[in-house]
């Protein structure tokens, strides 16, 4: 009787889900292959926005659900997080027994499952290896590429340089981001681009923002190499934000160590000045996400998505501090320091460019089918070897 392929996907925080959903689906749907889903870390908590519920109400079934992460978000607990990682996914993965674990992007709870999965015996593929960065990310990600089997890479430029980190070249596909399937199919269908709802739909802290005349949007996380600087960092952001007074809406930062200070930061700047034209979310849906990304004047902030969407939506995009370094961009980037005068600099600029071409360095918007196939078809021994 013909065995299906399992392949089992480990989603730990919000952006995670976003950047695989198109590889989940095209797995699902796919006669050959089964699909096997973990959730954890991040993704599993509410004040960083739970989406257990948002996957099961996209016809998603996890297989297990686990606990890792430990309160407060600095490199110790950053640390033993992903230790406890390491102890429940190695559980999880010897009952599953999957022929593939996909690994997503850079992120320390990514670290978890890929320490655990090579020592169980188990293949990896790997989503977004090769990109260059600031932070611990860029640390993390170089060593899954070392774990990896199958590099699932963005871009020409990132496939160049899996190679030359002794990787097989018939183990390294450029399959494009598939977070932009996600991208390019809810930019045709436009299925959740009535900006105004936000504000019924999801839990937020702020008043209702009239967004018809323009507004901002606002991703900034911590940078762990420059922990003690989180405060500092978004305070300067908050400052530009106060000279321009346009409406904004801010999403709350990711888990990493120096995230409680962005919050407090955030906190102590909605106490003193009372800003009428911040509203900050905790969580969005992507689709949502999509569209005031598609609508904004400008995107502030260091999340990759300024990046990765933003070169394909045509965002205007001001990127702030060094969480991004050196990462490949479109011309939709203008950087800046972590300093208010820069930012607004940079913000003002971009207003009066307005929106940019689409470029297509991150894809074509066609991934999760690329990568289904892939991981279908493909036969690699288990034990790697350097290739020089």
């Amino acid at each position: 009787m013909f065995e299906k392929k399992r392949i089992c996907i480990f989603i730990g925080s919000r952006a995670n889900y976003s950047s695989i959903k198109s590889v989940m689906t095209a797995v699902k749907e796919d006669e050959d292959l089964e699909l096997q889903l973990i959730l954890g870390a991040s993704a599993v908590l509410e004040r960083f926005g739970n989406i257990s519920k948002l996957i099961e109400q996209d016809g998603f079934k996890p297989d297990f659900i686990f606990y890792n992460n430990i309160e407060g978000e600095n490199p110790v607990t950053m640390a033993k997080s992903t230790g406890l990682g390491i102890i429940e996914s190695s559980s999880i993965l010897n009952n599953l027994k999957p022929d593939f674990v996909i690994i997503i992007g850079d992120r320390f709870e990514m670290m978890s499952v890929t320490i655990a999965a090579a020592y169980m015996n188990i293949k990896i593929a790997h989503t977004m290896g090769g990109e260059v960065t600031g932070t611990i990310d860029e640390s993390i990600r170089h060593a899954i590429t070392k774990f990896a089997h199958v590099h699932l890479v963005s871009n020409q430029d990132s496939k160049e340089r899996v190679i030359k980190m002794g990787e097989m070249p018939n183990s390294v596909f450029n399959v494009g981001c598939p977070r932009l399937d996600l991208v390019k199919n809810e930019l045709l269908n436009n299925t959740d681009n009535n900006l105004s709802s936000l504000f019924d739909k999801h839990y937020g802290v702020g008043g209702r923002l009239n967004l018809d005349d323009g507004f901002l949007l606002v991703s900034q996380h911590p940078v762990t190499t420059e922990y003690s600087e989180s405060r500092f960092q978004i305070e300067e952001t908050l400052s530009a934000l106060n000279v321009l007074k346009i409406p904004t809406i801010m999403l709350w930062p990711n888990i990493d160590a120096g995230s409680d200070e962005i919050s407090k930061g955030i906190r102590t700047f909605r106490e003193k000045y009372n800003p009428k034209w911040l509203h900050v979310f905790i969580n969005l849906p992507i689709s949502a996400y999509i569209h005031l990304m598609n609508k904004t004047l400008c995107l502030i902030g260091n999340s990759s998505s300024g990046l990765r969407d933003g070169a394909y939506i045509g965002t205007p995009v001001v990127n702030v501090g060094t969480r991004q370094n050196k990462r490949l961009r479109s011309n939709n980037v203008i950087q800046a320091g972590n300093n208010c005068n820069e930012i607004l600099k940079g913000v003002n600029l971009q207003i009066k460019n307005g929106k940019y071409p689409s470029s297509d360095i991150y894809g074509d918007g066609e991934s999760g089918i690329k990568i289904a196939k892939i991981l279908k078809s493909i036969d690699l021994d288990l034990q790697k070897t350097i290739n020089y």
